[in-house]
C-alpha cells in the first residue's frame, strides 16, 4: 500500500496492488409488448434451423438482430426466447433460427427492423433517478428519456443503477455492444465511490484480490483511495475503484461487504471513455478518436 499525492489536490491517495484479471458489465435488456402474429402474412418460408448449412443469405436471427442494432446478441437471444420477434407474421423463439434479412420481415415488438443504418455511438452522463434500459414496467424515468433528439433506435450498454450517476454508453452497434459487456475483452469501468467509514489496508486488500458475493468471488479489481474527510455524519472516503464485470449492484455489494456502505457512486470511465465536463442529463457522439480508441480496447 502505498500513498501519492491527489491530482490536482492537497489530499492523498492510497493505492492498493493492481492485479490483472478482467471482467465485464453486463448490459441492460429493451422491454416492451410482445409481437403478434399477422394472419395476413406468408408462413415463413426461408426460416431455417441452425444445423442446416447457409453459406449465403439466411443468418442467425441473433446476428441479424445485433446487426441492426436491435440489442447485443446474448440480448437479441433473450428477446427471441421471450417470444419478441417474428419473421414473416410467426413469432420466433427457439434459438438458432435463421431467416434472410433482404427477404424476410423481421419484426421486434411489432416493429420492422432494417439491417442498413447509420451506427450511433452516444456517451450520457447518467443522474441519478434514471432507470438504465428502454422502458420500465414501473413507470419510472429511463435514460431514454435524455436522449430524446436521438433518432436512430439504440440502447444502453451495461447496468448503470437507479441510484448511480455517471458515463453510459449507448449505441445501435450490436457487435461493439456485446464486446464490450464480455468478461473476455477486459474493458474495464471505473467507479467513484463515496463511502461510509474509512476502510483500512486489510479491507481495500480484500476488494482488491476480490470477494465472495452471493456464492461468488468477485475478479481483482484496481482500488484507490482519493480522499479521506470527515462530515457532520462521520469519517467519510472517496475511493476509486477499477473492475471489469457488470453483476447486479456489484460495486454497492463489494463495499457493503466490508462494513463500508456507499454513500455515492459515479462512473467515471468506460476502458478509454471520460468525461468531467459534461453535466448530468447532457449527452454527446463519441469522437472519430473516442470510438477508435474504444473498438481497440474491445478487441475490434
Amino acid at each position: 500500500m502505498r500513498l501519492r499525492p491527489e491530482r490536482g489536490g492537497g489530499a492523498n491517495r492510497r493505492e492498493a496492488p493492481a492485479p490483472s484479471e478482467r471482467e465485464r458489465e453486463p448490459s441492460a435488456a429493451a422491454s416492451g409488448v410482445g409481437p403478434r402474429r399477422d394472419s395476413k402474412m406468408p408462413g415463413p418460408a426461408s426460416i431455417e434451423k441452425s444445423r442446416q448449412p447457409a453459406e449465403h443469405g439466411p443468418e442467425r436471427l441473433q446476428k441479424i438482430l445485433s446487426a441492426a442494432g436491435v440489442a447485443s446478441r446474448r440480448l437479441s437471444e433473450e428477446l427471441i426466447t421471450q417470444g419478441r420477434v417474428s419473421v414473416n407474421g410467426t413469432v420466433v423463439t427457439e434459438l438458432g433460427t435463421k431467416a434472410d434479412p433482404a427477404r424476410d420481415e423481421i419484426k421486434v415488438d411489432g416493429r420492422r427492423i432494417r439491417v442498413e443504418q447509420r451506427r450511433v455511438y452516444i456517451l450520457l452522463n447518467k443522474p441519478r433517478g434514471y432507470v438504465t434500459t428502454r422502458s420500465d414496467p414501473e413507470g419510472r424515468p429511463t435514460v431514454m428519456d435524455l436522449v430524446t433528439r436521438v433518432r436512430e433506435y439504440v440502447y444502453p450498454v451495461g447496468r448503470l443503477d437507479y441510484d448511480s450517476e455517471g458515463l453510459l454508453l449507448l449505441t445501435n452497434d450490436g457487435e461493439l455492444a456485446s464486446r464490450l459487456t464480455h468478461p473476455r475483452h477486459e474493458v474495464e469501468r471505473i467507479y467513484e465511490a463515496r463511502v461510509k467509514g474509512l476502510p483500512d489496508a486489510h479491507e481495500l486488500d480484500r476488494l482488491a484480490r476480490g470477494l465472495v458475493i452471493e456464492g461468488r468471488r468477485t475478479s481483482r479489481a484496481r482500488v484507490t483511495v482519493v480522499q479521506m474527510r470527515e462530515t457532520p455524519g462521520g469519517s467519510q472516503a472517496i475511493i476509486e475503484i477499477a473492475i471489469h464485470e457488470g453483476r447486479q449492484r456489484q460495486v454497492r455489494k463489494m463495499f457493503d461487504a466490508i462494513g463500508h456502505p456507499v454513500v455515492r457512486l459515479r462512473r467515471v470511465a468506460i476502458g478509454p471513455i471520460t468525461d468531467d465536463e459534461m453535466p448530468p442529463g447532457h449527452y454527446r457522439e463519441l469522437t472519430p478518436r473516442e470510438l477508435s480508441a474504444l473498438r481497440k480496447a474491445a478487441g475490434l
